[in-house]
């Protein structure tokens, strides 16, 4: 078991090749350097692209809608246009990656392509816009739990099915090709567990270890403690896992998984976290702490906060922006807004969702927050920066039952 300190010279080192990389000198037209440190997808092709896709000069964000039969659809945030995608099975549930929608159903997990996605390159982004398809079903039982990188076109995706304790890695380059390649399927006996993907290979929690896996599915002695795994999200430092006494951030250095415990702050006196959430490509996530308020976790910092709430909350997402501001949809539907940095409520809405249950989402990105009321079946964006302000109630093409924010 490997534990070290951090350098915190990566993301300056990763600036430098993907300048590189962009600029089209010293290094070969077929690789580019990722912006996070799990490596996921660090010997990829080019900058994202993919034959058939535009290149844009601005991220194509859209809401990905699916009703209750399964119906999906798209509704373009800057131009209002709606665009069919077809029908899945019934749905339980729907995560994403900011490009594919990952749908629970009974059959298993269910992959929907937006055609809309970002690369990032530390720096700068490259953005993207194909056909959107149905891509395909990743045969499983029980709740899906999908874990992605940070790149759609290159890597990996982990899914564990809960009711059949498999772990499955899927090749994301396949994926971004319109199949399903599954590079390994392991059947753990566990009802509860973590795949998730790290360099060329991917993290397992066997019992109260992970365990890295190279893409063959071959176990290595790289291990480390980690008891009551749960909850895995990558970072733009690296990939974290939740544990009973904090959490795991492993990197991925010299073609080798490197881990960091962070320990919960002693004292602390909360439910831990069991799953994370956070705009994409930042280094601080949030966590709920049961009713005493919620976790925010900086994997640079190395350093886990409790943040003590007046209300019980039912999601919450750091936006890790300049101002330090953190969203939740509270246990009654209201949107609130935190400041990670002092703790304090800053804004509310009304009552927005009737029903905070499992269909109801929370989604930031660098301007704007997205939460859906299911029994209504629409969609408030909010602009968090301005007194949470609802900035439009929108309607999408398919009633939102589930609703995910794509082009990320």
């Amino acid at each position: 078991m490997i534990f070290r300190r951090l350098t915190l010279a990566l993301p300056a080192l990763l600036t430098a090749a993907a300048l590189t990389a962009c600029a089209g000198t010293a290094a070969p037209a077929t690789t580019s350097a990722t912006s996070d440190g799990s490596g996921n997808g660090a010997e990829s092709s080019g900058h994202g692209e993919m034959a058939g896709a535009a290149e844009l000069n601005e991220p194509p964000l859209a809401l990905m809608s699916i009703d209750s039969a399964g119906e999906v659809a798209l509704l373009d945030l800057l131009t209002g246009e709606s665009s069919p995608i077809g029908a899945v099975a019934s749905p339980a549930a729907l995560a994403t990656d900011g490009r594919y929608g990952f749908v629970t159903t009974a059959d298993g997990l269910e992959i929907v392509d937006s055609g809309r996605w970002s690369w990032d390159h530390g720096d700068h982004f490259h953005y993207y816009s194909a056909a959107p398809r149905i891509v395909g079903t990743v045969p499983g039982g029980g709740e899906a739990v999908a874990t992605t990188g940070m790149l759609s076109t290159a890597g990996a995706t982990g899914v564990f099915f809960g009711g059949t304790g498999e772990a499955v890695l899927l090749d994301n380059a396949s994926l971004a090709d319109g199949e399903i390649t599954e590079l390994f399927r392991i059947a753990t006996g566990a009802e509860t567990g973590v795949v998730a993907p790290l360099g060329d290979g991917a993290l397992l929690a066997d019992r109260d270890t992970l365990v890295f896996h190279h893409a063959s599915g071959a176990a290595t002695d790289a291990t480390a403690a980690c008891v009551g795994a749960a909850g895995a999200i990558t970072t733009r430092v690296g990939l974290v896992v939740g544990c009973v006494d904090g959490a795991v951030l492993s990197t991925w250095e010299d073609s080798a998984p490197v881990f960091e415990r962070i320990p919960y702050p002693v004292g602390a006196d909360a439910v831990r976290a069991t799953a994370f959430d956070g705009r994409k490509g930042r280094p601080t996530v949030a966590a709920l702490a049961g009713d005493a308020g919620f976790w925010l976790l900086d994997t640079r910092e190395l350093a886990w906060r409790l943040v003590p709430t007046d209300m019980p909350l039912a999601r919450v997402s750091a936006v890790d922006d300049a101002d330090g501001n953190v969203v939740a949809l509270s246990a009654d539907g209201r949107v609130l807004v935190y400041s990670a940095q002092s703790g304090e409520q800053l804004a509310a809405t009304g009552p927005l969702v009737g029903d905070v249950g499992a269909s109801a989402s929370l989604t930031v990105d660098d301007q704007r927050a997205y939460v859906n009321d299911p029994a209504t079946g629409v969609v408030f964006e909010i602009d968090y920066g301005d007194g949470a302000r609802v900035a439009r109630t929108l309607t999408t093409p398919t009633a939102a039952h589930f609703v995910a924010e794509v082009g990320r």
